[in-house]
């Protein structure tokens, strides 16, 4: 799913030189050249509503535009290290056909190797070339082994690296006493629980589980790199059975949900939660009140969870990504980082697994610290946004009256700063915009009317600034930005 998503996604753009009468040329044959040429001058348009030349997306690895049509321009000369695939269909010749293959032939990570499809059979002017600049003499000899053709494809080194790293994951999984030959023999509801089986293994612990996906992104290397070596086929089960495991703990990762994993453990649900008579409970879409959980029930639950490995990997993913959204948020949430650190570092040390369940237990309470601090902007009465600023602000000693005062300030300085100086584009990157910005911070701190209270004196006002200041840079690229949208 993810690479048909992936491929739908994909951008293709001619990239041609701009030439004198293009549009009456290009008009003879039936074809308008000029959205063409205002894509080329003006680039993408990003989701900011910003622009990005042409070439700067290609080299990105992330961005969509992944297939250019050439003629000339970019033939040569251009550097695009994530470069995999070079398709030919024009004669070339010599230094510029050595140029040309040369752009799929960068090193780059995650990258086996180039492959170059020849369309116009160029084969004769690659030897030489070769020969011309390389040193090769082609099927007559010289300074290549005997026999040895410079530009044929080395499908049998290329196959027996495939079967390395294959042979690589299925040790791996036999050590853990798993057979994935079991994989392919098995179809339906018993091939599923094999595939559960395979993950609970992998969730061992990080350490288990990196190793597996390290040797997986392998093997889809090594396969990519024989996609077009027919006896590459014979390999295809095994990389089906190595590759469907490997999907299903990375969609786990990205649906990873801790509203979900407690409906998982259904049958604690209604023991647990004290649903009010006035409320009906509905088993399939409700958010669970961590808060109201009895964790001792809940823990007598999870021993009985026969994957108990995989529910505390997936727990842990969606602390992640909670976590590091309410730390971008705000920087002052460290301490909870720190935090599940140190539970992460224990479950990964631990040699008795019998333990796990002490462990599942610490993350759930971890999640209700996480709970607490989210609701903190009730209590305060403040969204993120300016609770942030707010934290940013804050001193110990203060007075309810101070610490009220403070939060209109965090309130006043942020709408005032969205609506003069945030609107201005690309201010990061203007020293006197900068500047400005820093200034207005300060002037606004320091106002008897607008400011701080009385009890900052000048030095903690000016680091309050600097501190206020390096946190609006950090996320404020737009005056909305995207961390603190509604999730």
């Amino acid at each position: 799913r993810r690479q048909i998503d992936w491929m739908k996604t994909t951008r293709m753009a001619v990239v041609i030189s701009e030439e004198q009468g293009e549009m009456e040329k290009f008009r003879k044959w039936d074809l308008d050249i000029t959205p063409h040429r205002q894509l080329i001058k003006q680039g993408f348009e990003t989701q900011d509503g910003k622009r990005i030349d042409i070439d700067m997306a290609f080299k990105k690895e992330e961005h969509p535009f992944r297939i250019a049509i050439v003629c000339a321009m970019w033939l040569t000369g251009f550097d695009v290290p994530s470069l995999a695939t070079l398709y030919l269909d024009k004669p070339l010749k010599a230094h510029t056909l050595m140029q040309a293959i040369a752009r799929a032939n960068r090193v780059n990570e995650g990258k086996n190797n180039g492959l170059i499809v020849d369309y116009c059979g160029i084969l004769k002017n690659l030897r030489i070339a070769l020969a011309t600049f390389a040193g090769h003499k082609g099927d007559n000899g010289g300074r290549t082994q005997p026999g040895v053709d410079p530009v044929k494809p080395a499908d049998d080194e290329l196959l027996l690296d495939l079967k390395k790293a294959i042979i690589m994951v299925r040790r791996y999984l036999e050590t853990c006493n798993f057979r994935l030959v079991d994989i392919l023999e098995k179809t339906g509801f018993e091939r599923n629980k094999l595939i559960d089986n395979a993950k609970e293994i992998i969730n061992r612990n990080d350490e288990t589980r990196k190793r597996f996906e390290i040797m997986a992104r392998e093997v889809f290397k090594k396969f990519k790199a024989c996609i077009n070596i027919k006896s590459a086929s014979k390999y295809r089960e095994q990389y089906d059975a190595i590759n469907i495991i490997y999907n299903r703990l990375q969609i786990d990762r990205e649906q990873a949900d801790i509203t979900d994993i407690i409906r998982q453990l259904h049958a604690v649900v209604d023991a647990a939660i004290e649903i009010p008579q006035n409320q009906t409970a509905d088993p399939d879409n409700k958010l669970y009140d961590i808060s109201k959980i009895d964790f001792e029930q809940l823990r007598r639950e999870f021993e009985r969870c026969p994957n108990k490995n995989t529910t505390v990997a997936n727990l842990k993913d969606a602390i992640e990504k909670r976590l590091d959204r309410m730390i971008q948020q705000n920087p002052l949430r460290t301490d909870f980082q720190e935090h599940y650190e140190k539970i992460v570092t224990e479950y990964n040390s631990e040699k008795d697994r019998a333990t796990i369940e002490k462990t599942f237990e610490e993350l759930m309470r971890f999640v209700n610290g996480l709970d607490y601090e989210t609701r903190r902007t009730v209590r305060e009465g403040l969204d993120e946004e300016n609770l942030a600023l707010f934290d940013l602000l804050v001193k110990p000693g203060l007075s309810k009256k101070d610490i009220e005062r403070i939060k209109k300030v965090a309130k006043d300085l942020l709408e005032h700063l969205k609506a003069d100086k945030l609107i201005l584009d690309n201010w990061r990157e203007k020293e006197a915009t900068r500047d400005s910005i820093k200034i207005e911070i300060h002037n606004c701190l320091y106002n008897d009317d607008t400011g701080l209270p009385e009890s900052y004196n000048e030095d903690e006002i000016s680091q309050k600034t600097d501190i206020v200041f390096a946190h609006i840079f950090r996320l404020y690229n737009t005056a909305n930005p995207e961390v603190y949208e509604v999730a």
